[in-house]
């Protein structure tokens, strides 16, 4: 098969699209499921019954067996229950069926996801709720359908539904909005596209390391002779094992019916970058999710492990997940689209405004969403945004705001061309703004990218709060203009009055100088470092009142999901203390016995026989020192990890934070300073140059 030639007809090959759904589907039954698709509207029985014998048809010429309620509990993960279309018939056969009831409803068991106190143990019952909002699909021999998921007594228990309530929620508010500016517009939907960084090395490698099979990340390693100093792994000529990895990636991701779009090398040894075209947060939402399984799998065939940890080596750039977000009508109008003249552009100025007063007020939220243990190792370090959730603008609009502000005339920066001193070149346009890489939330020309998230996370939670944030911005704005009584002075007043109040939250510079940090202190910024540090701050009353007054959380899924996320970061912490203390009392301690045991010998060898053992007895007195210093320090983090107090979540993550990391950190330096020293057939695991560096 000529792949190339055979895209078109290979993408979404394996989905149950609108293509499909036109061919299998009486057309009044289509008409019916793309209102709800559309709009949201619920969808009635028999038009379900319909839908679930085309469904199981269609599934069945793809090869499927089964069929799986696909759902994002509350680990961040995807989770799924098979079961066949097998139906026993009279005679002691089978057929196989697929009801419209089991297409809308699922029980999985509820018990064993987190919950954060929401459901006891013994309370197992549990729901998913197909969503007809995004496409289901055939993967491995089963239908999957994308589904919510929630608990017995109604607690949502899921990332998807309240990222489908933040979508509506801030439809409601835009189109409010655009009613003001004479558009009659049904729906608003916000559009991503999740750029995925992730490293691939070799199968018998990651075979050989507890920390990675553990934890995702090497607990132990030295830096290797040769790193990213000499940036030659960015955008460079990709190796033919990596190469045959990306082409059956894009073709498994086209089947699905994923935009991927974009591959290359990231900054660091065996870093990857794949970005797809961007389509809705929900969509884009099931297909990042969809995308990262697939890396794993399609990993493995090529005796790869593709590692989707934030921070898998030290001293090398982690990675992360660019969301590029933005708002779209259903007449196709881009609302965050500058125009020719953006200072002219008064509706494009009062969303611009509604973000940027949105990621002031709610930059705690901004920060929670992207929080986890893996990813404190990387924000800040230089590679990634830091931890202080500021914006970018440009140079072009923040002229304009300040216009604005001072009430003084703006004049429109002119595009101007490049000319690169080469006739045969042709002269480029220039942009009237440079990037800002280090800038955590970015304007990009019609779409802000949010660059804080980690390469292994859910992004529907980063979403849910951009989302949520914006739709209340835009509620109040819509509130104050729909009772004004000349709508152009009171728009530009209010424009005026909320860029001044907020202005704080931009800043154009260099995220990584350390002038930031303390600038973003005077301007009143939040530097929620660390995630114990972060979380807390999730059920402030002012966010359980923005969740709550777009019902998009209670106040107890709230509390719950706080309790769920501080959970998750001890728990991860505990289990990566573990296997640091495992790995240096029966891999590394051991091995450097062995290596001192040898070099003694050496060493009373040769003075036997006259020689000088200078060498032989300075390097072992090294070698035994810092073993000692590690069999101490080990001894500290087993007593740390034993000392962990019974206690509630908050005051566990506290604990690890503030008590177990450090000692860590202490185990780790003697730990890598020995591997400098002690031999390497005596080393018990691959080092960083064999890792990085395979061949």
């Amino acid at each position: 098969m000529n792949t190339a030639r055979n895209v078109p007809e290979l993408f979404g090959s394996m989905v149950f699209n609108e293509t499909v759904m036109k061919e299998r589907l009486p057309k009044d039954v289509y008409r019916k499921l793309k209102k709800t698709m559309r709009e949201g509207t619920a969808i009635d029985a028999d038009v379900a019954a319909v839908v679930a014998t085309a469904m199981k048809d269609w599934a069945l010429s793809k090869g499927a067996t089964h069929y799986t309620h696909w759902f994002q509990p509350l680990n961040g993960i995807s989770a799924e229950k098979h079961d066949s279309f097998i139906s026993p018939t009279d005679d002691g056969g089978v057929m196989m069926e697929f009801s419209g009831k089991e297409l809308i409803k699922g029980e999985p068991d509820a018990s064993s996801f987190p919950s954060g106190g929401l459901r006891a143990t013994f309370e197992a019952r549990g729901y998913t709720a197909w969503d007809p909002t995004s496409y289901a699909f055939v993967k491995d021999g089963s239908l999957y359908i994308p589904t919510a998921f929630c608990s017995y007594t109604g607690e949502i228990l899921d990332k998807k539904t309240p990222l489908l309530r933040s979508m509506e929620a801030i439809s409601a508010q835009a189109c409010r909005v655009l009613k003001l500016f004479g558009k009659e517009v049904r729906h608003v939907t916000t559009t991503v596209g999740p750029e995925q960084e992730y490293f691939l090395i070799d199968k018998r490698d990651y075979a050989k390391r507890k920390d990675l099979i553990f934890t995702g990340r090497t607990l132990f390693g030295a830096k290797p002779p040769k790193g990213q100093e000499m940036e030659d792994h960015y955008f460079g000529s990709i190796r033919p094992r990596v190469a045959a990895f990306m082409q059956e990636l894009d073709e498994e991701l086209w089947k699905l019916g994923i935009f991927s779009k974009t591959k290359h090398n990231e900054v660091a040894p065996c870093q990857h970058e794949m970005a797809p075209v961007f389509t809705t947060a929900n969509i884009a939402t099931d297909h990042n999710q969809l995308t990262m399984e697939v890396m794993k799998r399609v990993a493995q065939k090529h005796n790869f492990i593709c590692l989707l940890h934030e921070k898998p080596f030290e001293g090398v750039n982690g990675s992360g997940k660019h969301n590029n977000w933005s708002l779209s009508t259903d007449t196709g109008e881009n609302l965050l689209e500058p125009g020719r003249t953006p200072s002219e552009n008064a509706q494009f100025l009062l969303f611009l405004t509604a973000v940027i007063k949105a990621v002031d007020e709610y930059q705690d939220l901004l920060r929670i969403s992207v929080a986890s243990a893996g990813n404190d190792h990387r924000l800040g370090a230089n590679e990634a945004p830091p931890a202080i959730v500021s914006m970018f603008i440009g140079d072009e609009l923040q002229a304009i705001l300040d216009a604005i502000e001072s009430d003084a005339d703006y004049t429109d920066m002119t595009k101007t061309k490049m000319d690169l001193g080469v006739s045969a070149l042709p002269d480029i346009p220039k942009d009237t703004t440079d990037r800002n890489r280090t800038s955590p939330f970015a304007f990009t020309g019609n779409k802000f990218e949010f660059r804080m998230l980690g390469s292994a996370i859910n992004i529907a939670c980063p979403n849910i709060m951009i989302n949520t944030a914006v739709a209340e911005e835009l509620r109040l704005f819509a509130d104050e203009l729909e009772s004004a009584a000349d709508f152009e002075s009171a728009l530009h007043e209010l424009i005026k009055r909320e860029i001044k109040a907020h202005k704080r939250i931009i800043f154009n510079g260099n995220g990584y100088d350390d002038a930031w940090i303390t600038e973003a202190e005077k301007r009143g910024l939040l530097n929620l470092k660390s995630t114990a540090e972060a979380l807390p701050h999730y059920t402030d009353e002012k966010n359980i009142r923005l969740f709550a007054t777009h019902g998009v959380y209670t106040r107890i899924e709230m509390e719950s999901r706080e309790e769920a996320l501080l959970e998750e970061y001890y728990k991860t912490l505990h289990i990566e203390a573990l296997t640091m203390a495992d790995m240096a009392r029966e891999e590394i301690l051991p091995a450097c016995t062995t290596f001192q045991n040898e070099l003694a010998q050496t060493a009373r060898n040769k003075k036997e026989v006259g020689v000088s053992n200078t060498m032989e007895v300075d390097l072992l007195r090294k070698v035994c020192g810092l073993t000692e210093e590690l069999y101490r320090k080990c001894g500290e983090l087993s007593d740390a990890i034993a000392q962990a107090p019974q206690a509630d979540a908050k005051r566990l993550s506290n604990y690890y934070h503030d008590m177990v990391i450090p000692i860590m950190n202490a185990v780790r330096q003697p730990a890598d300073d020995l591997e400098l020293l002690v031999g390497k057939k005596y080393w018990p695991f691959p080092t960083y140059s064999d890792i990085l560096f395979y061949v």
